[in-house]
C-alpha cells in the first residue's frame, strides 16, 4: 500500500460540462490493481478470462469488488468498511473502519495525478497499456513506469471501479469507472476521464484497486 498525501482535486464531467473541487484527506492505496492471484487467494474465485496470477483481475462487478474488500479486511484482522443489507442490494460505508475499501473517484484522480496537472503523468507509451501498445490484450501489473508516488497502471490495462455513484438522477445506481483499459484509444486514458457502468456489470477490461483510510 502507498501512502497518498492530502490534497485538493478538481473533477470534471464532459457530458454535463460541470466541474467541482474536493478536499482529500491522507489515505492508502494499493500500488497496482488487485491481481488474479490475490483475488483467488482471498475469495477462492477465478473470474478472469485469461488466467495468470500477475494479471489484474477482471470480469468483476462493483459488487464483487466490495465483497473482496470486506473479505480481505477479515483475512487481515481489520474492521470491514462495508455493511451489506440483508437482501444484498444495498451497502453502507463505515468511514470509521480501518479495513480495505474502494477509493472514491476524488481519491482515485488525486492519486493518479500525483501532483501533476496535465491529462497524464507522463508519455502514455511509457506509463500505460492501451490500444496503441497492448497488442489488444491485458498485461501483468507493474509493467509500465509508475507515477511520482509509486502507483502503477492508474491509466490503461484495466478500468477501475470507484465507490461513487455516477449520476443518481440520470443513471440510478451506476458507479464510476476510471483510468482507461488495454483496448481503449489514447483519449480514454487520461486522469480526468469518467466512465459509468451498472454495479453488476462484468467485462474483461474492468478491475479495481483497494484503499484504506488513515
Amino acid at each position: 500500500m502507498i501512502t497518498v498525501p492530502a490534497g485538493r482535486v478538481t473533477l470534471s464531467d464532459r457530458r454535463t460540462q460541470r466541474s467541482w473541487t474536493v478536499e482529500v484527506a491522507p489515505y492508502e492505496l494499493s500500488a497496482h490493481p488487485v491481481t488474479q492471484a490475490l483475488y483467488a487467494q482471498v475469495t477462492g474465485a477465478r473470474p478472469a478470462a485469461a488466467e495468470t496470477g500477475r494479471l489484474p483481475v477482471e470480469g468483476v462487478s462493483w459488487w464483487d469488488a466490495v465483497g473482496f474488500c470486506d473479505a480481505l479486511s477479515e483475512r487481515d484482522g481489520l474492521k470491514p468498511a462495508y455493511r451489506l443489507s440483508p437482501g444484498g442490494d444495498h451497502v453502507d460505508w463505515d468511514a470509521s473502519a480501518d479495513g480495505y475499501r474502494l477509493p472514491t473517484e476524488a481519491e482515485w484522480e488525486h492519486a493518479c495525478r500525483a501532483g501533476t496537472t496535465g491529462p497524464r503523468y507522463g508519455p502514455l507509451d511509457d506509463i500505460a497499456w492501451y490500444r496503441g501498445n497492448s497488442d489488444e490484450r491485458i498485461h501483468e501489473v507493474g509493467g509500465r513506469r509508475p507515477n511520482a508516488w509509486g502507483l502503477y497502471d492508474t491509466l490503461g490495462n484495466v478500468w477501475e471501479w470507484c465507490w461513487d455513484v455516477y449520476d443518481a438522477e440520470v443513471y440510478g445506481s451506476y458507479r464510476v469507472l476510471r483510468g482507461g483499459g488495454w483496448f481503449d484509444e489514447h483519449w480514454s486514458c487520461r486522469a480526468s476521464v469518467r466512465r459509468r457502468s451498472h454495479p453488476t456489470f462484468r467485462v474483461d477490461d474492468v478491475g479495481f484497486r483497494v484503499a484504506r483510510s488513515r
